[in-house]
């Protein structure tokens, strides 16, 4: 899995996140197509190498050359429709909605307005549209299926706004930024603006990175200079380094040879109300070639005794072998597919030399089929259609 770290040194904004993008390897053409996309005519979109205290990033540059009249004025509704009509990839269609939709919440909070009645200023204005949609495909361009995000630092001091001259940060930047880690008293002017700050609160994942291999690093610059740091966002491009996990469990086993098939299962449905993790049945043959069923159960080491309990309780043995093991397990996460037939849960296991195992969960594809009335298996071959097209 690609993940990108974003190293906030010198806060982040639009243009630096565009920066170091480009900086990673998105061509520029990608992200003109942006502007193509969202029918944004007579736009200049140009990067530039720049070296800051001996480090070379990408200042990326845009240009409105015909600016409306409004001065960039849009509605939060009118930002949703020009989206949401433009020929864009899914992903980043839904990205920079969210992103959209982040900044409508924190505005609406800090002037009392219902989302619905948002408008942006400075945010609503061509290159702050492509900054947002810009990064969105620049990230799936990328492949970059999460964002971590060292402690934002916030500055200090004031800004001049379409609102009049308001602190900083920016009171729809700190909305933003509820929940994250911030460092308040780092800098002495904006180092993050509102729409650096959205794209954390839209796209980042809160808590420490993982584990990763660094595949690549790219450097975005800010236009202000600043006497204590280089103005730029760092972007660490990497893939998770999936380490495998270790515990223990209890293996308890049983031969029964006079039980009637019915039975065994009463006994399966028992041992899993109880906490068992697994439960499973071989067919064995015993001493003078008698036919039986070999019974194993896999638990929590402390629920031993109650695990045997039920096996004597349910079944006809007169003994139960036991042994604690130890295991090895893969991390592992549930996601939702999209499918013709609904969202299915899959179950999404890593090894740690990259291999990943898929699988659809069984009671996410059965309760859809049943309800859609399709065959079952048809569930799962498009649920892991939709899972490799991610």
């Amino acid at each position: 899995m690609n993940i990108a770290f974003f190293d906030t040194f010198s806060g982040i904004a639009g243009d630096m996140t565009l920066g170091a993008l480009v900086h990673l390897g998105v061509p520029i053409e990608h992200i003109r197509a942006v502007a193509d996309a969202l029918s944004l005519a007579d736009v200049g979109i140009d990067a530039e190498p720049r070296t800051l205290n001996g480090i070379v990033g990408t200042k990326v540059r845009i240009v409105d050359r015909a600016p409306d009249s409004r001065g960039g004025h849009r509605s939060y509704a009118e930002i949703r429709t020009l989206l949401d009509a433009a020929p864009l990839a899914a992903a980043v269609c839904e990205r920079s909605q969210r992103v959209f939709a982040a900044l409508a919440e924190a505005e609406g909070r800090v002037h009392g307005v219902p989302v619905a009645r948002v408008h942006f200023h400075e945010v609503g204005a061509v290159d702050s549209l492509i900054d947002i949609v810009g990064t969105a495909a620049g990230l799936d361009h990328l492949a970059v299926e999460n964002i971590y995000v060292t402690p934002l630092p916030l500055g200090r001091g004031t800004v001049k706004t379409q609102h009049g001259v308001l602190p900083i940060p920016a009171p729809a930047t700190i909305e933003l930024l509820r929940g994250w880690s911030v460092r308040p008293d780092d800098g002495e002017t904006e180092l993050v603006t509102p729409t650096g700050a959205a794209i954390v609160a839209a796209l980042a994942t809160p808590g420490a990175a993982p584990a990763m291999r660094v595949r690549a690093t790219g450097y975005g610059c800010g236009d202000r200079v600043l006497a204590d740091r280089p103005n730029m966002l760092r972007i660490v491009l990497g893939e998770v380094i999936a380490e495998a996990a270790h515990d223990e469990v209890v293996c308890l086993e049983a031969n029964v040879d006079d039980l009637p098939p019915e039975l065994f299962e009463h006994a399966m449905e028992q041992l899993f109300a109880a906490g068992a993790r697994d439960v499973f049945f071989t067919a064995i043959q015993m001493k003078k070639n008698r036919p039986a069923t070999l019974i194993r159960v896999l638990g929590d080491p402390a629920d031993r005794d109650r695990l045997a309990g039920i096996i004597f309780r349910e079944t006809s043995t007169i003994g139960v072998r036991y042994a604690v093991q130890r295991r090895v397990i893969l991390t592992r996460e549930t996601r939702t597919v999209e499918t013709p037939y609904g969202p299915v849960a899959i179950r999404v296991a890593r090894a740690p030399d990259g291999t990943i195992n898929a699988a659809p969960e069984y009671e996410s594809c059965r309760q859809i089929a049943a309800a859609q009335r399709v065959p079952l298996k048809l569930i799962y071959r498009a649920a892991i259609a939709a899972y490799e097209r991610r």
